[in-house]
């Protein structure tokens, strides 16, 4: 007796005895195996590059006015304080400006921590062009 459509099942599809080989059962899943190794993966990534930021990231310079001073029509003084990497150094850009906002006068001044010094205090005159009403540290960053 043969099979027809008539009285086959629709769901599986009949095929040949010994034509095809052994049929294989479906595969196992295991997704708590698979969520542990990717949540693992994904710790040691995080934590190889927190490694590596701390030894090689940007280390922190900054800076913080402790007061402008000596205001002139041709200049005003600023003491400020940065902070560095020990025994570090760095390149800050100091400016002026007037009341009205706009930049009378900037400099890069450099500045170079003592070994085993992470915190360091200076003081610049900056050149002005016209009369200044503050004097500020913009950013600072690694020298050289």
């Amino acid at each position: 007796m043969t099979e027809t459509h008539a009285t086959i099942p629709s769901a599986a599809p009949v095929f040949p005895p010994g034509r095809y080989g052994r049929r294989r059962e479906p595969e196992r899943r295991r997704p708590v195996l698979r969520w542990s190794l990717v949540a693992l993966l994904i710790a040691g990534l995080v934590l190889a590059a927190t490694q590596l930021y701390q030894r090689y990231g940007d280390p922190e310079y900054r800076p913080e006015v402790i007061t402008y001073t000596d205001i002139s029509d041709t200049g005003v003084r600023v003491d400020f304080r940065v902070t560095v990497p020990e025994g570090g150094a760095a390149v800050c850009l100091v400016r002026a400006r007037s009341h009205a906002g706009a930049e009378v006068g900037h400099e890069e001044v450099t500045v170079t921590a003592a070994p085993g010094q992470q915190h360091l205090t200076a003081r610049h005159r900056i050149t002005t062009t016209e009369r200044p009403f503050i004097g500020e540290v913009v950013r600072c960053r690694p020298a050289g």
